[in-house]
This record gives C-alpha cells, structure tokens and sequence, in this order.
C-alpha cells in the first residue's frame, strides 16, 4: 500500500533524475525571467526612442518666420504702363529647425511678386535675402491698407514641402516707393 499523504522531504541527490529535472526546470525559469527583463528593457528603449524620433519629427515640421520688403535694386518700365523691379524680400526664420524657402508668389490687382534665382537654406534663429522680381502695373491703384498675402513653398528640416502665407505690406515700402518712382517717370501713376 502507497500512502499519499506522506511526502518524501528529502532533497533529491544529484545526479538522480528527479533532481535533474528540477535543475533543468529552474534553468528554464531563469531563462524566461531573463528574456523577459530583457524584452521589458529593449521595449521601453524602443518606445523611448519612437516618442523623441515623433517629437523631433513635430518640431521640424514647425514652420515660423517673418518676411517683409528690403529693397528694390534695379527696375525697368515695361509696356503698357507697368515697370518690372528686382529687389529682395529679407527673411528669418523664428522656428526650432531649418527651412528651405523653395519660392515666393503673390498676386493682386496690378502687383505680382515672384522669387527668381535659387532656394534660400534658413537655419533656426538666421536672417537672409531672397531674390524677388516685382511688376507694378502704373494705372492701378495700388495704396490698398491690407497687407499683400504672399506664399511661400517652404521645405522643413524632414524634407516636406509646403505651402505657406505671410502677409507683407507693401504701403510705404521700398518696392512701394521705387515702383511709384519710375511710374511717375512713365506718367502714368495711378
């Protein structure tokens, strides 16, 4: 007869199988509780990294700056009433990353405004020209209080484009004055 409420509680004796198979368990715990630490680490590192990667990510892709009218170097009069000026459209950029201003537009009754020459690298805190063609038409009353929505297609540091608004005004600015100036040559101020 078997008594099954007594238990043997001796320490089974190395090398019988009973104790082979109780180091062999304890090893397999071990390995799992390692592996586990282990996956809990490199997930929490993984998950680190995927939050500064997101936040770096929202950061460039913050587009801040300022434009406004810096000069008007060289201008000719076109036909019909209208002169055509060259000048520059000064920028800086207020935001956390590098910008790349890829092109400047903007166009209203007898202004447009469009960028000429290469892209401008901004980076974050820096200032500088951007080279701009301007065309006046001379009959059209331009002295419009409003400030002249001018676009800009802007590359953050993430290498995305877009496609931003800034309002620039034009009363009393040197493109202002040196489009009046060589109007009044033609005769034909508005």
């Amino acid at each position: 007869m078997i008594d099954l409420d007594e238990h043997n509680h001796q320490s089974a004796k190395s090398g019988t199988p009973a104790h082979d198979r109780l180091v062999v368990r304890r090893k397999a715990t071990l390995r799992l509780v390692a592996t586990f630490v282990v996956g809990v680490v490199l997930g929490g590192f993984g998950v680190s990294q995927l939050q500064d990667s997101r936040e770096q990510r929202e950061r460039n892709a913050v587009v801040a700056f300022v434009a406004f009218p810096q000069s008007a170097d060289s201008g000719s009069a076109g036909s019909e009433g209208s002169v055509r000026l060259s000048g520059y459209l000064a920028l800086a950029n207020a935001g956390p990353g590098p910008i790349t201003i890829r092109g400047v537009h903007a166009e209203r009754p007898g202004v447009v405004i469009r960028s000429i020459g290469s892209p401008r690298l901004l980076p974050p805190g820096s200032t500088g020209q951007l080279a701009v063609e301007l065309w006046f038409e001379c009959s059209v009353e331009r002295v419009q209080r409003e400030p002249l929505p001018l676009g800009l297609s802007v590359e953050t540091d993430d290498k995305r484009g877009r496609e931003v608004s800034y309002p620039v005004a034009l009363v009393g600015s040197d493109w202002e004055r040196d489009a009046l100036s060589k109007c009044s040559r033609l005769g034909t101020v508005g």
